[in-house]
C-alpha cells in the first residue's frame, strides 16, 4: 500500500514597505468587542497614570466607591455589584483594610458575616480619586465633545446594564 504525500510549500514573499499600523479596512474595524477593548486599554491607561500616586487600580477604586456609597455592605454583595469573583474580592479588601483605607465590622444580625466600611483615610482619598476619575475620563475622551462623551456613557451603560436584568 503506498500513501502519497502531499507537497504544501511556502511561497517566500518580500515584506512590505510598512508594517501595519492599524487594523483599518480588517474585520476587527467593525467589530463592537475589538473596539470595546482599545477603547478600555485606552481608558484604562489614563485612568492608572492619574492614580498611580495613589498606588489605586480600577477594581480597587470601584471597591472604594461602592463601599462609599453602601456602608457596611458585605464582601459578597460587593463582589456581585463589581462581578468580581469571591476570591478576588477578598484580597481586594484585605489589600484596602491593610492600608487603613477600609475595615471590617462584625454584623450585628448575622455574626458570621462582616459589613465593610472605609476608614476616615479611605473616606478623604476616595473623595480626591474620584476628583482624579473624573479628570481621567475627561483626559481619556478627549476627541469627544461632551455631548458625545456622555451619549457614549449612556450606551455602554445600556449594554451592561440590560445584561444585568438577565442575571
Amino acid at each position: 500500500m503506498t500513501t502519497s504525500k502531499k507537497s504544501t510549500s511556502v511561497q517566500q514573499v518580500e515584506p512590505e514597505e510598512k508594517e501595519p499600523t492599524s487594523v483599518a479596512g480588517l474585520v476587527l474595524e467593525n467589530r463592537l468587542g475589538y473596539a470595546l477593548r482599545r477603547a478600555q486599554l485606552s481608558v484604562f491607561k489614563h485612568f492608572n497614570e492619574a492614580m498611580q500616586e495613589y498606588e489605586i487600580r480600577p477594581a480597587q477604586f470601584s471597591s472604594l466607591v461602592v463601599i462609599e456609597g453602601y456602608p457596611g455592605i458585605t464582601q459578597t454583595n460587593l463582589a456581585k455589584i463589581l462581578d468580581i469573583d469571591p476570591p478576588r474580592i477578598v484580597s481586594l479588601i484585605n489589600n484596602l483594610e491593610e492600608r487603613g483605607l477600609a475595615l471590617r465590622v462584625r454584623c450585628k444580625r448575622d455574626r458570621r458575616s462582616h459589613g465593610i466600611f472605609l476608614s476616615k483615610k479611605g473616606e478623604a482619598l476616595t473623595e480626591q480619586l474620584k476628583e482624579l476619575a473624573e479628570q481621567s475620563d475627561i483626559n481619556a475622551t478627549q476627541a469627544l465633545s461632551e455631548i458625545e462623551r456622555r451619549q457614549l456613557l449612556s450606551l455602554l451603560v445600556k449594554i451592561y446594564a440590560a445584561d444585568t436584568i438577565e442575571e
